[in-house]
């Protein structure tokens, strides 16, 4: 028994293929092409680049791995959220998905908010509108290209849009479809109030499995496409954040992951929707059946580091690479960084602030900072975002009991000890980490019954391999430096918006 999972990102398409240990055989990574942005802050890609990225990731996986395709027992599917693939009666693109980062739909928020209700949205849907979900996205297509709307046959989701291509099955799961705004995330259903506010048939929509549930089969025209077996089963899988969390072994309430990639993300499993009155976290339906997670988002956490190398660079070691020549750098300069402080909204700000117009700044600088001082004050800027959503979860008395780091923050070792010392708590680092492919392929295996549960799989096959303990005395000093990074978003706000 071998297992593949297949990650539809944003950058590209990733397949990797476990043994029946949940060990990594090898795996492969396709590039899309870069998302078009036809006007200022639109993100956009054709669906069908991802279904060839995926039909050269999956042959190269399984010949890295040395395996046929009649060794695969079963397969699962993740991928970016919230992105609208809009398809015609026959199955045909109608147009480039409009994805997850794309922020056009700003005023259609507000139309949904006036219309439900910001508190019946909350009841409904158990979170805010915002410009990343895909309802606004549709009722932006309604206003402002109803010639192609008249067209749609149907509505999914980016890795959905895979799976139709391998199996000819119209199907998502909860986790996923609890980032569209259309999706009662407390039942686990489509939420048919907000389909009738939103003038949708529910025969436009999916059908949603539990992300362990089998959706579908590998068709002929799948496996000749791959190179996989017709028939093998592909289980539904997670949206990117609940696979990675299963990767992770976020599986269970009291357990926590923050994980900076080009975003960053604080995530915890609960074991019941907890929704937060003001909408700042996210509240989804984890890929455990009868488990939920609640998620806060940095828009610009490892990107507010990339955007500094990009524009700044670093001297030293040419035999280092740009980013370690960073954080050599920064190595030397003193925790809490004399005082200097970073906001991380380069691109706008979802947790806490709900802000798209939000904007970066670098604040109490000297003639005494260097660069070591700035890459520091970044990565501390974006660890105290990260503790934005650790304070709401106090708030909410969403339990914290061990927080596991994921992503480029977990691998470089200043990241990790600013961050177990902005937390004020350990942290782990995991032996393997694979992202959501990898989350991805444990769902397969429990949907084939190679494990018995989520939970089993992630215990059977997740390890810790060192943990990072706090300095007391950065501690105190982090809290203090907290207290002060609190206060630069409404000290800054009416400046930004002026400035707009």
């Amino acid at each position: 028994m071998k297992l593949l999972g297949i990650d539809i990102g944003t950058g590209g398409t990733r397949a990797v293929l476990l043994d029946r240990d949940g060990r990594l055989l090898s795996s492969a990574t396709a590039a899309h092409l870069p998302f078009a942005s036809p006007h200022a802050g639109w993100a956009e890609q054709n669906p069908c680049d991802w279904w060839a990225a995926v039909c050269s990731a999956i042959p190269e996986c399984l010949a890295r791995g040395k395996t046929a395709a009649s060794e695969i027992s079963g397969i699962a599917l993740t991928g970016q959220m919230h992105g609208l693939v809009l398809l015609d009666q026959d199955g045909r693109v109608l147009r480039p998905s409009i994805i997850w980062c794309d922020q056009r739909t700003e005023v259609e928020c507000r139309e949904i908010t006036e219309k439900i209700g910001a508190a019946r949205l909350l009841e409904l849907t158990a979170n805010p509108a915002l410009t990343n979900f895909t309802l606004p996205k549709i009722w932006w297509m309604q206003k402002h290209e109803p010639e192609i709307w008249a067209r749609a046959g149907a509505i999914l989701l980016p890795k959905d849009y895979i799976r139709l291509r391998l199996s000819g099955t119209c199907a998502t799961d909860v986790a996923d479809a609890s980032g569209t705004l259309l999706f009662d995330v407390a039942n686990r259903q489509w939420s048919r109030p907000m389909m009738e506010a939103s003038r949708l048939s529910q025969d436009l929509l999916p059908t949603v499995f539990e992300s362990c549930e089998i959706s579908g089969h590998v068709s002929e025209e799948g496996a000749r496409a791959t190179g996989l077996r017709a028939g093998i089963p592909i289980v539904a899988g997670a949206g990117d954040q609940a696979a990675g969390a299963v990767g992770m072994g976020i599986v269970r309430p009291g357990a926590v992951s923050a994980t900076i990639g080009t975003s960053g993300v604080v995530f915890a499993a609960t074991a019941g929707p907890v929704r937060d009155p003001a909408g700042r976290i996210h509240t989804f339906c984890h890929a455990v059946p009868q488990r939920w997670h609640v998620m806060g988002v940095t828009q610009a956490a490892g990107y507010s580091l990339r955007w500094f190398r990009d524009q700044f660079g670093a001297t030293g070691d040419p035999a280092q690479g740009a980013y370690e020549r960073l954080m050599t750098e920064a190595s030397a300069a003193p925790a809490g960084s004399d005082g200097l402080l970073w906001a991380p909204y380069l691109m706008g700000e979802r947790t806490p602030h709900l802000d798209p117009h939000a904007r970066g700044a670098l604040v109490g600088i000297s003639a005494a900072h260097t660069r070591a001082h700035v890459t520091r004050a970044i990565l501390e800027g974006v660890a105290f975002s990260l503790r934005d959503t650790l304070t709401i979860f106090a708030e909410l008395k969403i339990p914290v009991e061990s927080i596991r780091l994921g992503g480029g923050g977990a691998r470089g070792a200043l990241w990790r000890q600013v961050q177990a010392d902005v937390y004020g708590m350990p942290v782990g680092v995991l032996d393997v980490e694979e992202g959501p492919a990898y989350g991805a392929a444990l769902l397969a295996g429990v949907g084939v019954g190679n494990w018995t549960s989520v939970e089993n799989a992630s215990d059977a096959t997740v390890r810790v391999s060192q943990r990072i303990k706090p300095d007391a005395q950065h501690v105190a000093l982090m809290n203090r430096q907290y207290g002060a990074y609190r206060k630069l978003y409404r000290a800054l706000r009416d400046i930004w918006r002026d400035a707009v």
